[in-house]
């Protein structure tokens, strides 16, 4: 009994939470070894004292369990065996536990790093679009023109929006585009007779859901980097949804596709579009005849239409 109390205590306390939990196997297997080495010998020890005092040299005399060496080491690194079976169990278990917790914990880091640079591309877009917009009315308040109350009504839609709804995850499609009308409504009034915009939506349900600021990016270079041609600037804006995907197609008239890869609009997009809709979305831009064209394709449930 004290061998076996002494060699599972051994076991369980220190070789295997020492090396074997650690992978220090070579130690392991080593310090096993020569356990097993003292325990046999301690064994035989106890056997003969056995015989010497119990029995008086007598093996015939000696209890035939305690006579049966096979028998005896059996029992004794069974017991071994069997209670580190149990202590190697507990401590996976405590390890998977810690594992788990300790992946929630990294998790939720992770979640709140995106949060973070979600909130960060948007307070670049916001002082951006707010910018154009500002100096937009500055010029009509500059010509005293009629049109500068409107325009201030929907500067003032265009701030509930940015202020209320554009730091929610995710907004209702219409209302998305409700900001986008407001916005090239004020765009128009800039421009006076020489833009021309045309809108075209096809949207299945009133239910459907975007991430939002996510198409504005390229109105506002649509504006910025268009190009006035035989007296207007031509931008056409298509969007259809449904329940499964939403596709987003923006052309304009344009003098040079390199001003689109310069400013933040453009990357932040991109930036956020990894971020909102990895491997569920397909962005194509492309330049062709003075004419630059964007196609973006958000999937919602199913496969990616083509674009």
């Amino acid at each position: 009994m004290p061998i076996t109390i002494a060699l599972t205590y051994v076991s369980i306390y220190k070789l295997i939470p020492d090396y074997l939990i650690t992978k220090r196997y070579f130690r392991f297997v080593i310090y096993s070894i020569y356990t097993l080495i003292i325990s046999a010998y301690l064994v035989m020890v106890s056997i003969f004292f056995s015989l010497i005092y119990i029995s008086n040299f007598e093996y015939g005399e000696m209890n035939p369990l305690t006579g049966n060496i096979l028998f005896v080491m059996t029992g004794i690194y069974l017991v071994t065996f069997v209670v580190s079976a149990f202590k190697l169990m507990k401590l996976n278990i405590i390890a998977s536990s810690k594992t788990k917790k300790l992946e929630t914990k990294i998790l939720e880091t992770q979640l709140k790093l995106k949060e973070q640079e979600l909130n960060y591309l948007k307070m670049q877009i916001h002082p951006h679009f707010l910018f154009n917009t500002l100096n937009t009315m500055y010029g009509f308040a500059l010509k005293k023109a009629n049109e500068t109350p409107e325009m201030i009504l929907k500067l003032s839609n265009l701030l509930d929006y940015l202020l209320y709804q554009a730091d929610k995850p995710f907004v209702n499609l219409i209302d998305e585009i409700n900001h986008i009308e407001d916005y090239i409504a004020l765009e128009e009034m800039r421009f006076n007779e020489t833009l021309n915009v045309t809108v075209t939506k096809k949207i299945e349900s009133n239910n459907i859901e975007i991430a939002p600021m996510l198409f504005i990016p390229f109105v506002e270079n649509s504006f910025k980097h268009g190009r006035i041609k035989n007296g207007k600037l031509d931008v056409n804006i298509d969007i259809q949804a449904t329940m499964k995907y939403i596709k987003f197609n923006i052309t304009n008239t344009c003098a040079d596709f390199q001003n689109y890869n310069e400013g933040i609009g453009l990357e932040n997009i991109k930036k956020r579009l990894e971020m909102l809709y990895p491997n569920q979305y397909d962005l194509d831009i492309s330049y062709d005849n003075d004419q630059f064209k964007v196609v973006l394709v958000l999937q919602l449930k199913s496969s990616l239409p083509n674009a």
